[in-house]
């Protein structure tokens, strides 16, 4: 029901937790989308996608609290979140299919867009990766790119400089050149150091400064209900420097 008909905007990622740079992708992305041939704001879904191969402890079982905290954060910043099965792409485009025929985008990092082209992905298809994609772009779909700043040069990679597998160069430069692959422009260069798994490990060191990379919402709902580990590593720090003290 949420999907039939609709022109789709999806986001996957872990959101563990969703950060500045999530929401900046958001917004950048839908603006561009709306701007897409016969797509109208009343008549798009926005969805956020956790695949359950990101929801997976280190022995391999599903930690469903952890799920339900992120979803919890999603929804709570307005966004409708899908829970999936699927690992690869294209076979999230293959469902959300079977219940539109409109225009669908899918907003991504380069990160995730250099795995797209990764053959190991699709050995399990006749086709390959040939196969995927004949799946994963066709009709109208389009990928836009969010930028990724290497931490020590400070260099840019986007859409025009990314580097692919060189037998996939050409596969890529199709994609590219027939406005499948298009960059987000307007991002927020001031917050494209923030990485998931790193705020994630400076909230379960109980360090401080975590906040300001977060949603404030998001910031507030994880200090009140004490997510990710926040309260009991923020009282085992305060309980050794009381330690320390003595």
């Amino acid at each position: 029901r949420v999907l039939y008909k609709k022109n789709i905007l999806a986001f996957r990622g872990s959101f563990r937790p969703v950060t500045l740079v999530n929401v900046d992708m958001y917004e950048n992305s839908f603006e561009m989308f709306k701007k897409e041939n016969k797509v109208e704001s009343e008549n798009t879904q926005v969805v956020f996608e956790i695949t359950l191969s990101t929801l997976r402890n280190s022995g391999g079982e599903i930690d469903e609290q952890d799920f339900m905290d992120r979803a919890h954060l999603l929804c709570a910043l307005g966004q409708t979140v899908l829970i999936s099965n699927f690992q690869e792409y294209y076979k999230v485009v293959e469902y959300f299919s079977r219940y539109t025929k409109q225009r669908m985008g899918l907003a991504m990092g380069v990160n995730n867009l250099v795995d797209i082209f990764d053959e190991k992905y699709y050995r399990h298809l006749s086709g390959g990766i040939l196969e995927a994609f004949g799946k994963l772009f066709f009709k109208d779909l389009k990928v836009y790119l969010y930028p990724l700043k290497d931490k020590h040069t400070g260099e840019i990679t986007d859409s025009d400089n990314l580097k692919v597998h060189p037998r996939m160069k050409e596969l890529y430069k199709f994609f590219k050149y027939n406005g499948k692959v298009v960059d987000i422009k307007d991002y927020d260069p001031t917050i494209m150091d923030i990485f998931s798994r790193e705020v994630l490990q400076i909230i379960s060191d109980g360090e401080d400064g975590w906040e300001e990379m977060l949603p404030e919402n998001t910031a507030t709902m994880i200090k009140e209900q004490n997510l990710f580990g926040y309260q009991e590593k923020k009282d085992r720090k305060l309980a050794q420097e009381a330690n320390s003290q003595k």
